[in-house]
Parts: structure tokens; sequence; C-alpha cells
């Protein structure tokens, strides 16, 4: 059980850099560093750990529910995967694109009372909500691992076995965004300085961000499509993105224990 639960937390792992939507992982540490405020290291860190974890809940909560609700159907429901990471990265990047051309993206706010206010791009449903689609972009390249290790186990009879494997897997993927999120919180006042000095360009690099990830990503659905349709699976994007995700995943191997 002991090698069990390392192989969980080590597809964990590997499930934050995977082919499909390892773009996304940037885009979200660019949340933690880009904002009005300028929290201590203490503060950082913990901001960077709480919103880690709503991230990790909303990634989990998509393939808990996709490994025991739809796995029955999963050869049907995954064909149309793809459409989704698609139009997503589309969406993504006319973001990026937006923000590029000078344009301020809306600032929705969760207000109290009518006054004050936390910004939505960092409250724990719109985490929740980054976590969930970085799953749905990546259920076609992670969702079979978890199926042979975790959803086997519960359909098993071993209830108490497939939960312990569920956490594993979920704190696996915590620990490498969560690693990531640290290290750039604790970066932060230097890439702050930088920030301030940097003025006007921010969002134009920003949106130049969202543009190249948003872009990788809907381009990804579309090689999806065309492979599953019969087409050539050659690619030059993909494959060089292949080989830059190939070199992340070879390092969580190496840290993995």
């Amino acid at each position: 059980m002991g090698d069990t639960l390392a192989l969980a937390v080590a597809a964990g792992m590997l499930a934050a850099v995977n082919p499909c939507g390892f773009a996304l992982l940037p885009a979200y540490l660019s949340v933690l560093v880009l904002g009005d405020d300028s929290p201590g290291s203490g503060r950082a860190v913990a901001r960077a750990l709480w919103l880690t974890a709503c991230m990790t809940i909303g990634f989990v909560a998509v393939f808990g529910v996709f490994g025991l609700v739809i796995s029955p159907v999963a050869s049907q429901a995954q064909q149309y995967l793809p459409w989704f990471t698609t139009v997503f990265g589309a969406l993504v990047a006319l973001a990026g694109l937006w923000l590029l051309l000078g344009r301020e993206l809306p600032r929705l706010q969760l207000t109290r009372g009518g006054s004050g206010g936390k910004p939505l791009t960092r409250s724990v449903p719109t985490m929740v909500g980054f976590g969930m689609s970085y799953a749905a972009a990546s259920l076609t390249c992670s969702i079979a691992p978890f199926l042979a290790l975790v959803v086997a186990s519960f359909r098993s009879g071993s209830t108490a076995e497939g939960a312990s494997l569920f956490l594993a897997y979920s704190a696996g993927m915590g620990l490498l965004v969560g690693a990531a999120a640290v290290a750039v919180a604790l970066a932060r006042r230097g890439l702050i300085s930088g920030i301030r000095r940097g003025g006007q360009w921010v969002p134009r690099v920003s949106g130049l961000l969202l543009l190249v990830v948003g872009a990788y990503v809907s381009w990804y659905g579309a090689w999806e499509l065309r492979v599953l349709d019969g087409g050539d699976p050659s690619d030059p994007v993909i494959e060089l993105a292949a080989r830059v995700q190939a070199t992340l995943a070879e390092w969580v191997r190496a840290i993995t224990p």
C-alpha cells in the first residue's frame, strides 16, 4: 500500500505538468505576482498555499466526478473534451490579445454591503474554477493513471484504499503546484520591484503570456480533434511543446522521492 500511495503522489505531480494543460501553470503563477498589494513574505506564502489549495480542490473535483461518475461512458465523453480545450484556449488567447493591445480586462468585485470588496481574480470561487478548467483541459492526457490507480480501487470494493489514493493523488498535484507557488511568493518582492520599474509594460507582457498560453492550449485541442479524426499526428508545435513537457516531467520524477 505504501508503494501504491507513492505512485499515486507521483501521478498527481505529473498531472500538473501533463502535455495537455501544463502551459496553464505559468498563467496561474502570474496571479500570485500581479496585484496592487505588497504583503510580507509570510503572508505571501500563506496566500500562495491557500490559493493553491483552492485550485487543487477544483482540479481533483473534476477528476473525481469524471472518474467515478462518467468513467462508465468515458470513451464517449472523451471525444468531446478536445472541443473544450480548443474553446478555452481561444478565450484565454483573446484575453491576452486584449491586454496586448493596451486594453483592460473587466475587474469584477465580490462586495459586502456595497462597499469594500475582494478582487474576483483571487477569490476562492475563481481559483476553484481555474482548477476545474485546468483539469478539464488535462483530462485527455491525465485521466488514464487516475482511473487505473484511484477509480479501480473504489470499484474493487476497497473504499478506504480508494479514498487514501485519491487524497495521495490530490496531495501530489497540490505539492508540485504549491512548491512553484511558494517559490514565486518568496521571490515576489523582487518581482514587484521589477514590475513597478516596468510600469506600463506589465499588462502587455501579461497579455503576451496569456496569448501564447491560450494559443498553445487551443492548438493542442485542435490537434487532438484532428488526430481523433484520423489525421496525421505529426505537428512541429506539439512536438516542441512535448519536449518541454518531457523535460518538466523528468524534473518531477527526479524530485518525487
